[in-house]
C-alpha cells in the first residue's frame, strides 16, 4: 500500500501545483503545465503567452514562484522552464478565457462563438466544439445552452484522450455562463478516421464575422452611446417664462 499511497500523493501535489500556477500566471496568458518527477529534480514546463512577464527582471518572479512551490507544496528541487504557446487559437484554455472576456464585456454569445470557431478551423484544427450554457437570454430569462460544432470530434471511447478540453465560467450581470471548449489539434491520428480527408465547415461558421470586428463594433457602439448620454447631461435647461406683473389701477 505504501507505493499506491505515494502515487496518489504525487498526483495530488501535481494537481495543486498546476492550479496554483494557473491562478498565479493568469495575466501572463497561462495555457498549460507539464510536471515530470525524476530522482534528481522536478521539471515543471509552463506554457504562457508572455514568457518575459513570468521570468521578470533578472529572474525575480520565477525565483519567487520556485521558492513557493518548494516550501508550500513539498516539491524536491523544482526547476521551472517557461515556453511560449505556439498557436494560442488551438489552445482550449485560451479560447475559453477569450470567450468569457468578451461575454463579460457585454457582447452577444452567438457571434462570439461563431467567430472563435471560424478562427480555430482556419488554423488547421481537425474538429472543434464550443458550448455556452447559462443565462444567455439576459436577466430574468431561463437558463439554456447554445452549441457550435465543426469537423470531427470523438465523443466516447479511447480516442477522446486525444481531444483537448477546457471549461471556464463568465460572470456577466445577468448570471453565470459556462464555456466548454473541445479542440482536435491538426495532425491527430484516429484509428477509425482516414487521414487527409477534407474537413467541411458549415456555411454559418465560414460566413461568421471575425471576432475582432465584433469587438471593434461593440467599442464603437459604447463610444456613441457615451457621447449621446454626455450630450443629454450637458443640454441646457429651458428657461422658464416669468409671469408678467399686472399693472395696478391708479
Amino acid at each position: 500500500m505504501a507505493i499506491e499511497r505515494k502515487f496518489i500523493k504525487d498526483s495530488i501535489a501535481k494537481y495543486k501545483v498546476s492550479k496554483f500556477l494557473e491562478k498565479e500566471l493568469d495575466r501572463s496568458g497561462f495555457s498549460g503545465v507539464n510536471i515530470q518527477r525524476t530522482p534528481i529534480v522536478t521539471r515543471i514546463e509552463v506554457e504562457v503567452m508572455k514568457p518575459g512577464k513570468v521570468i521578470g527582471k533578472k529572474g525575480k518572479n520565477i525565483k519567487k514562484i520556485t521558492d513557493i512551490i518548494k516550501d508550500e507544496f513539498g516539491m524536491d528541487n523544482p526547476q521551472i522552464a517557461v515556453v511560449e504557446t505556439p498557436n494560442p487559437i488551438l489552445n482550449p484554455i485560451l479560447v475559453a478565457k477569450r470567450a468569457c472576456r468578451y461575454i463579460e464585456m457585454g457582447k452577444k454569445v452567438k457571434p462570439i462563438l461563431n467567430g472563435l470557431l471560424k478562427e480555430i478551423m482556419s488554423s488547421g484544427a481537425m474538429g472543434s466544439e464550443i458550448v455556452a450554457s447559462g443565462k444567455l437570454a439576459g436577466k430574468g430569462g431561463r437558463a439554456r445552452s447554445f452549441r457550435v460544432l465543426a469537423g470531427y470530434i470523438p465523443k466516447s471511447g479511447e480516442p477522446t484522450r486525444l481531444v483537448r478540453k477546457a471549461h471556464y465560467a463568465a460572470y456577466p450581470k445577468a448570471g453565470a455562463i459556462g464555456i466548454y471548449v473541445r479542440i482536435v489539434p491538426p495532425g491527430t491520428i484516429f484509428p477509425d478516421k482516414e487521414t487527409g480527408q477534407k474537413i467541411e465547415i458549415p456555411k454559418i461558421i465560414s460566413g461568421a464575422e471575425e471576432i475582432e470586428n465584433i469587438k471593434r463594433r461593440g467599442e464603437d457602439n459604447e463610444e456613441t452611446n457615451g457621447e449621446d448620454d454626455k450630450k443629454k447631461r450637458i443640454a441646457p435647461l429651458k428657461k422658464r417664462k416669468m409671469p408678467m406683473k399686472k399693472k395696478g389701477k391708479k
